[in-house]
């Protein structure tokens, strides 16, 4: 039974009651958003083991890790280190975006490495790759193509994928006639483009949309409705062809939604900060509030080695506007492929955006971990602080440089750290309760 007939038929659902538990938040009201899909749960019913959670209204907003081998570079040891870092410093998806090597295999390796959590694909990159392989040129790929490599990968156990659904044979052609600086810079998105225009074919995941829709709700998978139209630089955001796929894209959301399939929105993409929270608002209000899935946005295009601190940024400022799900970017995009260390810091950079945005949707919900740490701070409890660090290893590390393991301050204070002057004084001083603190927050 999926998701929505067992949320919307009022019964005990044990998926919305973990995510409940683990959320803080009221069971019942959970259910209804759940039922209105407002708030997915992404599991397929094929997986032996699943990691539940929430993505949408009223959760803590999730972060999500790309791997996956390249069309160059093929090394499968290296995307289940990646799947290893991502799990230990904590993301909440991963998604397989390989596109070298055999694609099949490597999608189940990375599905088992993952542990369970909930695992993403974008079946576009082989139904292209093995579709010229099979069929001679894209042209020749036939419609029906796109939904055999679909459901291989639903068979598979994958919980969440990117359709390029929204991208119609229209927006195509205007997009490679637009002024834009990038046109399309969605890589599934151009796939689709190139077989629309070199066939005269509408988007054969549109014109399939109800079969498509009944082999997810047979696995009871997530649709994610990809942005193939993201702005790839701020000149070209929030412009007439990004708003004409999202209000596509809301549309298909709607009716997904009113078939019993789980579904969220991609987003940007570049874009200015001042035009972050508009495009979160536009794409919430136009699908009725399914979840919104953003990659960034970057706030800025300059930053070359360091996006994954644009992209935190923008992520953050989204977040907090009611974004539901952070892909995070690494120091390598739009360089190369990451390595483990790039995949660690564009994760934690991305949890930080995220919990910033959270403090801001959530309040005093999200603030009990920040409370903790500041009142640690104030009383020089390095224990507590190290536990509390996104990077355990970092911490101990700089704490430690300059002899600084041996002090009872830190080495950039030293005997004048204010805690040390102000003891006396502090120690007399009445302390607030937690429930004073969070109200402050």
């Amino acid at each position: 039974m999926s998701l929505f007939v067992e949320a919307r038929s009022s019964s005990y659902v044990d998926a919305i009651a973990e995510v409940a538990s683990r959320e803080g938040v009221d069971y019942e009201k959970l259910r209804k958003l759940v039922a209105s899909g407002r708030v997915i749960i992404p599991r397929n019913v094929k997986k032996r083991k699943a990691r539940i959670i929430g993505i949408g209204e009223g959760l803590r907003t999730k972060v999500n890790v790309n791997v996956g081998t390249s069309g160059v570079y093929v090394d499968i040891d290296l995307e289940k280190r990646k799947v290893e870092t991502a799990l230990k410093y904590g993301t909440d998806t991963i998604m397989d975006l390989s596109t070298g090597g055999d694609l099949n295999t490597i999608r189940r390796i990375l599905l088992e490495a993952s542990d369970g959590t909930p695992f993403g694909t974008v079946p576009t990159y082989q139904a292209w790759i093995e579709g010229v392989r099979r069929f001679g040129n894209i042209a020749s790929i036939p419609k029906e193509w796109f939904l055999e490599v679909v459901e291989s990968h639903l068979r598979d156990g994958v919980d969440f994928m990117t359709i390029h659904a929204a991208i119609s044979r229209e927006l195509a052609e205007k997009a490679v006639k637009s002024k834009r600086i990038m046109p399309i810079v969605s890589r599934g998105g151009s796939m689709i483009a190139v077989w629309m225009l070199e066939r005269g074919e509408e988007n054969p995941y549109l014109t399939q949309w109800d079969h498509l829709l009944e082999l997810f709700r047979e696995y009871d998978a997530v649709i994610s409705l990809g942005d193939a139209l993201r702005p790839g630089a701020l000149a070209d955001a929030l412009d007439e062809l990004q708003v004409s796929e999202l209000v596509v894209n809301a549309r298909l959301a709607r009716y997904s939604v009113s078939r019993g399939v789980q579904v969220m929105i991609e987003g940007p993409g570049h874009m200015r900060l001042d035009k972050i929270v508009a495009d979160v608002k536009l794409a919430k209000t136009l699908s009725n509030g399914v979840p919104y899935y953003v990659l960034g946005p970057l706030v800025t295009d300059i930053a070359a080695g360091y996006d994954h601190i644009s992209s935190a940024i923008g992520a953050a400022i989204a977040s907090a506007a009611g974004a539901d799900l952070i892909c995070y970017l690494t120091p390598a995009e739009h360089l190369g492929l990451p390595n483990e260390e790039q995949v660690k810091e564009g994760l934690i950079a991305a949890r930080i955006a995220a919990h910033a945005g959270d403090l801001v949707k959530l309040g005093s919900r999200a603030a009990v971990e920040d409370i903790r740490m500041s009142i640690a701070r104030a009383e020089l409890d390095w224990k507590t602080q190290i536990e509390m660090s996104m990077d355990r290893e970092k911490a101990i590390s700089i704490r430690n440089q300059f002899g600084g393991a041996a002090l009872k301050s830190c080495t950039m204070c030293g005997q004048y750290c204010v805690f040390l002057l102000l003891d006396k004084y502090m120690k007399t001083r009445p302390k607030p309760t937690l429930e004073e603190l969070m109200e402050k927050i």
